[in-house]
């Protein structure tokens, strides 16, 4: 390869398109392993997640709602392709943590509590708004154009991100 070659192949690795990206698959991975976190600690009904719960006064029940919901969320966002189901769960994931950040601020909790749920929401719109053509509902290909390679890196990252939900369960209740 020329260095005139080299230099052109930098240029584009470091160029705009990639930059967005990387910044996409960034606020991306963070979006689904919160998610699928969420749901792991939902389906185990975790002692952090009932007393959350309940200081939101939502009712225990909502577990059974929100975890496969949180599941499929994380699920969505990391399969190639179906970028119809992609936009529903980006709308999930949005009214997920809008929610969650208006439930702590009608009970008045500190800044420090409803500040993620804050982070959360602006993580999913980044996502949203940084993906790129073939998983937008406009431009994406259909789903049996996908090659079954093109699982095989969602599969491992979700199961990696269900180990690591597991090995980073919270040991105490939150503190309000």
């Amino acid at each position: 390869m020329t260095i005139d070659a080299q230099l052109k192949s930098s240029q584009t690795f470091l160029g705009r398109a990639n930059w967005r990206l990387i910044a996409y698959w960034t606020f991306t991975l963070f979006v689904a392993y919160e998610n699928l976190d969420g749901s792991i600690w939902a389906f185990l009904r975790i002692e952090y997640v009932r007393v959350l719960l309940t200081h939101l006064g939502y009712p225990q029940y909502f577990l059974n709602i929100l975890g496969p919901f949180e599941f499929a969320c994380a699920v969505a966002l990391l399969v190639p392709r179906f970028p119809v189901v992609k936009e529903w769960a980006y709308t999930g994931a949005f009214i997920n943590y809008s929610a969650a950040l208006a439930s702590h601020l009608s009970v008045g909790d500190r800044p420090e509590i409803w500040i993620p749920s804050l982070i959360m929401v602006v993580l999913t719109l980044a996502s949203w708004g940084l993906r790129p053509p073939d998983r937008r509902p406009q431009t994406a290909a259909r789903v049996g154009d996908t090659r079954g390679i093109a699982w095989i890196v969602p599969v491992i990252l979700l199961v990696f991100f269900a180990a690591l939900a597991l090995f980073t369960l919270p040991q105490a209740p939150p503190q309000f």
